[in-house]
């Protein structure tokens, strides 16, 4: 009995163990979640960005490509304007006929800056002294394209207007005259105003600019400048 009632004292005065709790509470599990979705979310955020500019990118290299292909196309064909095939007939020589005049002189614009330029130079395999119709060339702006003129109502567009919209076209002439007076063999009458000669060397600024058809914020300009190989010459001296 005695050795019984103390195995009964002993196992009064033990406390009973609490199992462990194990896993993690519920606000602890929240605040994680919330954790991750905020890492997740910089991360897109940062993705996005990083393909937006990529995107933006191919789009300024496209419409720069673009457009600086046009402006080449425009310089090329516009230093041929006044090409004449007998330029030698505008010669003065002592005991030949009179001086012809180049029939494809005509330049528009001439004076203020324009958005559209035309222009003529010579394609006969014989020249006949006359601007034929499919010697008349010229660029204009229109519906956001730029347009170029093969012949006298033959117009094609020269840009892409599923990749780009043009939003201005500019031509702007420069004239440079030069007096031929020291040429004369005779000084000009007093108050003449085709005497002496001149000889007007003149230049065209040209600027192009445009905007990518699915980015409107995406606008480029590019500015060349071209010398026109063929000069104009106006007045005489006296005889």
């Amino acid at each position: 009995m005695s050795s019984r009632r103390g195995s009964m004292r002993v196992s009064a005065g033990r406390r009973p163990s609490r199992p462990c709790v194990q896993g993690v509470l519920l606000i602890e599990l929240m605040i994680g979640i919330s954790i991750g979705l905020l890492i997740a979310a910089a991360a897109v955020t940062f993705v996005a960005g990083h393909l937006n500019d990529n995107r933006r990118l191919l789009l300024e290299s496209r419409l720069m490509q673009d457009l600086r292909t046009a402006a080449d196309i425009v310089a090329r064909d516009l230093r041929r304007a006044g090409y004449w095939a007998s330029a030698f007939e505008g010669i003065a020589l002592a005991g030949h006929a009179p001086v012809a005049s180049n029939p494809y002189v005509a330049l528009a614009p001439s004076a203020a800056a324009s958005d559209a330029v035309s222009f003529g130079y010579s394609r006969d395999a014989t020249e006949n002294g006359l601007v034929d119709s499919n010697e008349q060339f010229g660029f204009r702006l229109r519906s956001g394209a730029l347009e170029i003129q093969l012949g006298a109502t033959n117009w094609q567009a020269l840009s892409d207007t599923g990749t780009l919209v043009v939003t201005a076209f500019r031509v702007t002439p420069t004239v440079q005259p030069v007096d031929l007076g020291d040429a004369c063999a005779a000084a000009c009458a007093v108050g003449s105003t085709t005497c002496p000669p001149r000889l007007d060397v003149r230049s065209l600024a040209v600027e192009i600019s445009g905007r990518a058809l699915s980015d409107a914020a995406v606008v480029r300009t590019v500015r060349s400048s071209v010398r026109l190989r063929a000069d104009s010459m106006s007045g005489a001296c006296s005889t």
